[in-house]
């Protein structure tokens, strides 16, 4: 079935059994991936070279762990429970490596023989989450011997940070009250579903720096979307950056946290020289309407450069404006030094959901290279401010080119081909940003990218990057408020705007169901993308995860997360 392979760890490992006829071996690099990018700037790249085109054919299962923290999906339509997965990139460091379950256990492994050496139950309520998963953990080391001199920090889907012993799995008590800190103090009330970290905090000195997702698209004053940094040693709380425009109201009537900013879901990078984090913020809520909004948009879908010692706002740079698409800023910075007409400039590489690319100065957010405002449609719904352009960088290519065409249009029979082309007839598609519409606007790329949290991979000698597009097109409907499904929560008050919902899916064939597809239906689009979809070998239960190691024989590994669903 489906298996996302995450990481790139590569150490020399063995044979016991006789080589196949495969060539010569390099001698290669052994290598740590000590954080969720590789790096602290996310450059996902790795120099080691054991693994070539040559004996890439010849990798095997060399071990496999299995976490069994697993929630099955419950569809009925009184008691919806989605399925749990794995979407953890592991760590290794000093030839160990931990990872964590979508429930937040932690992991502790032997990097040769997969033996687990220790693990951790953070004890989260496996029920109180819509779409529980841990993207990873992060490792701080002090430089000296001792207990929780080397820590490993998890957040957790009920808003903890918890640091432990990464020797023995320990909690480490002088963090916080006994190893952990609540990263929810200073929020307005709201359900524990509604406020998770779902990503690896970044480490920054001797700060521990950490966002949360916040679940959007369910109301108009959801919890703020606050980023947090901690003292790495004692827990204590350090400072904090409320995502508000400079100068506008800051906490609600209660000295909470403002409602209804934006947040910081994904991956964090930081650049220890300049003491600078750099963070990816998600639209603000609700995702596909936003004429209550104002000033709430000001540091929606953008980078934000925060000084590591204050919170203070260095620079921030927006890739879109007045996001209604759910096009948020999903993937890890990525912070690499480029030559631009023979001077070596540090820059901050983001990729987007839209496909777009945006090279930005690592020390001011200016863009290396031209970005131009372009004009995009508009006429959307009554109400609703419209942008009415939206930056294009010119430099490096678009990976993905709108309007869809009937051209694009696909099926497994001539009929559902039909069908796709009919529906693309039906409904709005005036290409890049077409608005929301209540009869219905096309949405390519969807909301799911374009690229999304896997963040792209640099070469640091070449510049060379690779990253994974997804093409699948989306469609967008909003819906007036009379038809809208009961809510746990009030949305904007009655007279602000008769559309309170919004609903983003994929477009579809109307055929049903396929066994083993990504998506569980036909993508309506010729050349859809997907994750990679690999068979899954004799043996393997549908209901368990696992994080598994293949090797080339007298070759080297490679470590990944996978999902067997």
């Amino acid at each position: 079935m489906v298996r996302v392979f995450c990481c790139f760890a590569l150490s020399l490992v063995l044979s016991s059994c006789s080589p196949p006829p495969m060539g010569d071996v390099p001698s290669g690099t052994v290598t740590d991936w000590p954080a969720y990018g590789g790096t602290p700037g996310g450059s996902h790249f790795s120099r080691a070279n054991q693994i070539t085109p040559e004996n890439v054919k010849y990798l095997e299962l060399a071990w496999e762990h299995r976490s069994g923290d697993i929630r099955e999906a419950n569809t009925t339509p009184d008691e919806f429970i989605s399925q749990s997965s794995l979407q953890v990139t592991p760590i290794m460091v000093d030839d160990r490596l931990y990872y964590c379950s979508p429930f937040n256990k932690v992991f502790a492994l032997d990097a040769e023989t997969g033996e687990e050496l220790w693990a951790f139950d953070s004890k989260v309520d496996r029920f109180a989450d819509f779409l529980p998963n841990c993207r990873g953990v992060s490792s701080w080391q002090s430089g000296e011997e001792g207990f929780c001199e080397h820590r490993i920090v998890v957040g957790t889907l009920d808003s903890r940070l918890i640091a432990l012993d990464a020797e023995t799995g320990k909690r480490c008590t002088d963090f916080g009250d006994n190893g952990e800190v609540d990263v929810s103090h200073g929020l307005s009330e709201h359900a524990p579903m509604e406020y998770s970290i779902t990503s690896p905090p970044a480490i920054l000195g001797d700060r521990v720096i950490t966002g949360a997702m916040v679940l959007d698209n369910q109301r108009v004053d959801i919890p703020s979307g606050v980023v947090r940094a901690y003292d790495i040693r004692s827990g204590e709380f350090l400072w904090a950056w409320n995502p508000v425009k400079p100068g506008s109201q800051t906490l609600n009537d209660d000295d909470t946290y403002l409602s209804g900013t934006t947040n910081v879901w994904s991956i964090i990078a930081v650049d220890p020289e300049r003491d600078l984090a750099f963070v990816p913020t998600g639209n603000t809520s609700p995702d596909y309407y936003g004429g209550h909004r104002g000033d709430l948009d000001y540091y929606s879908s953008s980078v934000v450069a925060l000084v590591g010692e204050t919170g203070e706002v260095a620079w921030h740079y927006q890739m879109v404006h007045h996001d209604v698409w759910d096009y948020d800023t999903p993937a890890q910075p990525t912070l690499v030094d480029m030559t631009v007409d023979g001077e070596t400039v540090p820059v901050v590489v983001q990729v987007t959901k839209m496909g777009l690319t945006f090279v930005l100065h690592r020390d001011t957010g200016v863009p290396v290279w031209p970005v131009e405002e372009r004009a995009v449609p508009q006429n959307g719904v009554p109400g609703e401010p419209l942008s009415p352009t939206q930056p294009f960088p010119t430099h490096v290519p678009h990976m993905i080119t709108p309007p869809l065409t009937s051209d694009d249009m696909w099926g497994l029979t001539f009929w559902d081909e039909g069908q796709c082309e009919d529906r693309l007839e039906e409904i709005r598609n005036d290409g890049f940003y077409t608005p929301p519409t209540v009869q219905g606007s096309i949405n390519y790329p969807s909301n799911g990218g374009g690229n999304n949290w896997g963040s792209p991979a640099v070469h640091p000698d070449s510049r060379v990057m690779v990253v994974y597009t997804l093409r699948a097109a989306g469609s967008t409907k909003l819906i007036p408020r009379e038809q809208c499904a009961k809510r746990r929560r009030p949305g904007p008050e009655p007279g602000r705007h008769p559309l309170l919902c919004g609903n983003g899916v994929f477009l579809l064939a109307p055929r049903g169901a396929l066994h083993g597809t990504t998506l569980g239906n036909v993508g309506c689009r010729r050349s859809g993308g997907g994750q990679s979809a690999l068979e899954r070998p004799h043996g393997h239960h549908p209901q368990h995860s696992a994080v598994s190691v293949l090797v080339a024989r007298g070759s080297a590994w490679f470590c990944g997360a996978h999902d067997d669903r």
